[in-house]
This record gives C-alpha cells, structure tokens and sequence, in this order.
C-alpha cells in the first residue's frame, strides 16, 4: 500500500515523527485549558519536543551505507564482524575515541586501556547502536562528534598521508600517556 521508499523513509525518521505525535498531543491538551490540563499539556509537550531533538541527534548519527560487517553492542562490550576483520572491545575499558578517515572510508578507532584497538566503519550495519555507548561516556562532547560526522567534517584531523586524518573526539581523563 505504501511505496516502498516512503516506506523507508518514514522507518528511519520513525524516533522524530513519534516525538512530533507526543508533543502535538500535549500542546492539544494545553489547548483544553484549566489548571490541570495547561501545565501536564506542556509537561507533555516539553517531553515530546526533548525526544525529538534526541531522535534528530540519533538521525544525524546513523549514516546509512553499504560498509561490511555488523556491528554489536551487548551488555558493555562493542563487537564488529567484517569479512576480514573483527573484534571486541569492553565499554568500560575504552580510553580513546577517534574518527580516522582512511582511503575515503570513516571509521571509528576504538581503543582500550591496555593498548588494543579495533576499527569500525562509520557505515557498517548496526553501528547505529554506538551512539548510545558515546553518549554515555564520561564528558563526551556529542554535538562535536555529530559535527565531525557531518558531510565535511571540521578539517581539525591530523593529516597522515595526503587525504588521511584522524580525529580524538573523546579521550578519558587521565589516560594521556601510555604507560610503560
């Protein structure tokens, strides 16, 4: 009934148009009036704005693409399957956070405290999951690494070879030298 491109795109903007739907319904209930109704309505309202803005943000996030490999996020622990590579890295133990771009392809370099570092593309299925565990680092910068996302990123990056860079968006606290 539903082509399926519209289809598609009303799936991917499901989060914002969900949060438009709960704060008409609260500007609605304002509307009625009444010393009950006017502050829950804009209650409601205020929510449905606040989740809107966080599924934009989500939108923003998820690129879309044809990268391989899939990638997890289950109980702390961030896994990638390619068809080459893989590997897992442990929530907790993340030190490092960059967006390296290499051969025009944009990962995300992940790196833990003892050394080990797993690369994901930006594009790979499921890496949607990622902005959740970025969000809750400690002093994560978001509206940086939406930035750095965007279709020409900030330039800031250190060029390694001609059209290379790589990006620290989070580093924790106290973790800047490697130890011995």
């Amino acid at each position: 009934m539903i082509r399926p491109e519209l289809q598609a795109v009303l799936w991917r903007w499901r989060e914002v148009i969900g949060a438009g739907v709960v704060a008409a319904l609260g500007l609605w209930i304002a509307a009625q009036g009444g010393y009950l109704l006017v502050p829950l309505g804009l209650l409601i309202a205020a929510l449905g704005a606040g989740l809107a803005v966080q599924g934009w943000r989500r939108l923003r996030f998820a690129t879309g693409g044809d990268a391989p490999g899939v990638v997890a996020v289950d109980e702390g622990q961030i896994s990638y399957m390619g068809p080459q590579l893989g590997g897992f890295v442990s929530v907790p133990e993340l030190v490092e956070v960059r967006l390296v771009t290499l051969r025009g392809r944009r990962l995300w370099r992940l790196r833990q405290a003892d050394g080990q570092a797993l690369l994901i593309p930006v594009e790979a299925a499921g890496a949607e999951g990622l902005f959740d565990v970025f969000a809750s680092l400690p002093g994560m910068d978001m509206a940086a690494l939406l930035a750095a996302l965007g279709p020409q990123g900030d330039g800031t990056g250190r060029g390694l070879v001609a059209g290379e860079q790589m990006l620290v968006l989070w580093r924790r606290a106290g973790q800047g030298m490697a130890r011995a």
